[in-house]
């Protein structure tokens, strides 16, 4: 993809392959994001009501603001993107292309490696979004979602789509990364992050209290986040949280009482 890129910049100036990469997030993550949402929201609402974690359909309007600081948050990820490029050329970074340069063991490694990083980070960095004074500019947009729909997972104020991102910088520049696990890293994440903001809860039941599974974050685990915003910080794994004692008490009898829906 980088390639790609640099090519098509060189031939056609920086500002139509901001757009043309900038298009290409915001396809990349509206297309599963809607068909997320037709199915939850449309085509089986009514058949798999029973599993919607808030027992309400989000407002019009709320869909409307999720979808347009989306599209917002692809251009700025896509310059950023340009950032990694530029840095790049300077000679800083540590992105490579040729998987036989480190192997297959190492590219996968690394790929698992990244996600473990980027959820330390993204602990970290939520956390310190919901400090009082930096709440209201970092980090209020995407709380305006209280009842969030799989829109919600790239609906960020413009500061927090750069802290968002940022994971990627430090991991292309640190951290010696094959271009496409890198890509790996950010389609696994989107995924992740529209599951995670669907509202809807498909675990089975005794999921959250596994003695392997509950180490992993449900849909419902950050949907109580999005209700009360002082607990469930964690992204992917529900390792910090544990750690830190940050887990909202209520989590496994909340999720419980939504499997148990008759």
């Amino acid at each position: 993809m980088q390639p790609l890129l640099e090519n098509f910049a060189r031939q056609h100036g920086l500002l139509p392959a901001w757009v043309v990469l900038s298009l290409f997030i915001a396809v990349r993550y509206i297309v599963p994001a809607g068909i997320a949402y037709l199915i939850f929201y449309v085509w089986k609402r009514r058949d798999w009501w029973r599993n919607k974690i808030q027992q309400k359909l989000p407002k019009g309007s709320d869909l409307r603001r999720e979808i347009v600081h989306s599209l917002m948050t692809s251009g700025i990820f896509a310059l950023m993107a340009f950032g990694i490029f530029a840095l790049r050329k300077m000679g800083y970074g540590a992105l490579y292309f040729d998987i036989d340069e480190r192997g297959w063991f190492y590219f996968f490694f690394s790929t698992a490696l990244a996600i473990f990083l980027h959820d330390t980070y993204f602990y970290w960095t939520h956390r310190l979004m919901h400090h009082p004074r930096l709440f209201p500019i970092f980090h209020k947009v995407h709380h305006l979602s209280h009842n969030p729909t799989p829109f919600a997972a790239f609906s960020f104020h413009p500061l927090e789509a750069v802290v968002e991102f940022g994971i990627i910088p430090i991991l292309a520049i640190f951290m010696p990364l094959h271009s496409i696990a890198l890509l790996i890293v950010t389609v696994w994440s989107m995924i992740f992050n529209v599951l995670g903001h669907t509202g809807y809860e498909f675990s089975p039941s005794g999921f959250t209290s596994h003695w392997f599974f509950k180490w992993i974050n449900t849909p419902t685990h950050h949907n109580m986040h999005h209700q009360k915003a002082n607990h469930n910080f964690s992204l992917y794994f529900n390792f910090w949280d544990r750690i830190m004692g940050t887990n909202n008490p209520e989590y496994d009898n909340y999720f419980e009482q939504i499997k148990n829906r008759t």
